[in-house]
C-alpha cells in the first residue's frame, strides 16, 4: 500500500472525492482482512509516549474525519499509526449538507469540506468498534446534531460520551467545525466554560460508573486570535481538561491561487493551513505553558512538518489531507522524522 499508493493516486483522483474516500478504504479494509496490509507496511521501530495517562505506541495519529463511523478501524490500524481518532459522531444519525461538499484543491495541495457532521449515529459507531475488536488507542470525536441548539448542546455531548465511554481511549469535544451552524460560537468564553463544566460532571460521574477515567480533550479552531487562545487555556486549566487539539479546519483562503473550487464555502485543510495551524500551537502553548498537552494537526506533508508542529508546543500530532495527498507513506517519514529529531 506504501509504494502502491502513489501509483494509484491519479486513478482515486480521477472520482469524485467522496466516492474515491469509500473506494480507498474499502481496499484497506480488504488487504487487512486478507493479511496483505501488514505484509506490506514498513517495520517501524517502537517510540512509545505517555500523554494523558495514556501510552501512545507512537506519536503520530489519525485525526478526526477520516472514519467518522469508525467503519474501518482495522484496515487503519495497519498503517503505524499510534493512535486512531474516529468521528465527528453526533446523538442521532444524520446525513450532513447536500452534495457535492467535499473539494480537491489539487495545486495547492488542499481540501475543502462541508461535509456537516455527515454519521450513522452513535448506536452504529459504538457497533462498528466493537465489532472490530481494535485494540489500540482510541479517540472518539462528538459533536451536537444539526438541529440542536447551542442552548441544549451539552446534552448531545453528554449523550455521546455515555455511548461511548466504555470504547474510547479518550474523547473529543469538537466544538470548531465550520460546517455545523453556529457550533463555533461554542468557543467563545461563557459558553464555552459552562460546557466544560457540565461535561466535567459528567465525566465524574461516567468514571465512577466504569471504574476508570477517560481523558477528554477540545478541538479548537485556527481562526482564533490571542485573547482568544489565552481564554479558551484558562478555561480548560480551570475545568481540568486532560488536553487540547490544535486545529480544525480554516475559514480562511491565504495560500490559495485561482483555482477550480478555490471560493467553494467550507473548512480548508492542507498545506494551506500549515503555518496557520503551527502559530495558534505556538499561541496555545504559550498561553498554557505546560499545563495539559496539545495535539497539532494541520497541514502536516512531511516529516518536517510534523516535527515544527512538536517544536511549536505539540506532544502528539495526527495527519488527514496529507494522508489524501501522500498515502501511508508519510506516517513513516513523520515517525522516522521525529525519530531523527533532538531531544
Amino acid at each position: 500500500m506504501h509504494k502502491l499508493y502513489p501509483l494509484f493516486r491519479p486513478l482515486f483522483f480521477a472520482a469524485d472525492p467522496e466516492a474515491a474516500h469509500d473506494i480507498v478504504l474499502r481496499g484497506l479494509d480488504g488487504a487487512a482482512a486478507l493479511g496483505l496490509a501488514r505484509l506490506a507496511s514498513p517495520h517501524l521501530s517502537a517510540s512509545p509516549v505517555r500523554v494523558m495517562g495514556i501510552e501512545f505506541p507512537n506519536r503520530v495519529g489519525l485525526a478526526a474525519g477520516l472514519d467518522k463511523n469508525a467503519a474501518h478501524l482495522r484496515g487503519l490500524a495497519t498503517l503505524g499509526f499510534g493512535f486512531l481518532e474516529a468521528g465527528t459522531v453526533t446523538p442521532r444519525p444524520q446525513p450532513g449538507n447536500p452534495k457535492p461538499r467535499l473539494f480537491r484543491l489539487v495545486k495547492s495541495e488542499a481540501l475543502i469540506n462541508r461535509l456537516g457532521f455527515n454519521n450513522d449515529g452513535v448506536d452504529r459507531f459504538v457497533d462498528n468498534v466493537a465489532r472490530s475488536r481494535y485494540q489500540g488507542v482510541l479517540g472518539v470525536n462528538i459533536g451536537r446534531n444539526f438541529d440542536t441548539s447551542n442552548e441544549r448542546a451539552a446534552d448531545d455531548y453528554v449523550a455521546c460520551m455515555r455511548k461511548v465511554y466504555a470504547y474510547a481511549s479518550y474523547i473529543t469535544i469538537n466544538v470548531s467545525s465550520p460546517n455545523t451552524k453556529g457550533l463555533r460560537d461554542l468557543q467563545d468564553e461563557q459558553a464555552f466554560g459552562a460546557l466544560l463544566a457540565h461535561l466535567k460532571s459528567a465525566e465524574t460521574a461516567l468514571a465512577q460508573e466504569h471504574g476508570r477515567r477517560v481523558p477528554l480533550a477540545v478541538k479548537i479552531a485556527p481562526d482564533l486570535d490571542v485573547a482568544a487562545i489565552d481564554g479558551i487555556a484558562r478555561l480548560v486549566i480551570r475545568h481540568r481538561i486532560d488536553g487540547v487539539i490544535a486545529t480544525n479546519t480554516t475559514l480562511a483562503r491565504d495560500g490559495i491561487g485561482a483555482e477550480r473550487h478555490a471560493d467553494e464555502p467550507g473548512g480548508l485543510s492542507g498545506k494551506p493551513l500549515r503555518e496557520q495551524s503551527t502559530a495558534a500551537i505556538r499561541m496555545l502553548a504559550r498561553a498554557l505553558d505546560g499545563a495539559l498537552p496539545i495535539i497539532g494537526v494541520g497541514g502536516i506533508f512531511s516529516g518536517a512538518d510534523a516535527c515544527d508542529k512538536i517544536d511549536a508546543g505539540a506532544t502528539l500530532v495526527q495527519l488527514y489531507t496529507g494522508l489524501i495527498y501522500r498515502g501511508p507513506a508519510l506516517v513513516a517519514e513523520c515517525l522516522k522524522a521525529l525519530a531523527a529529531r533532538p531531544r
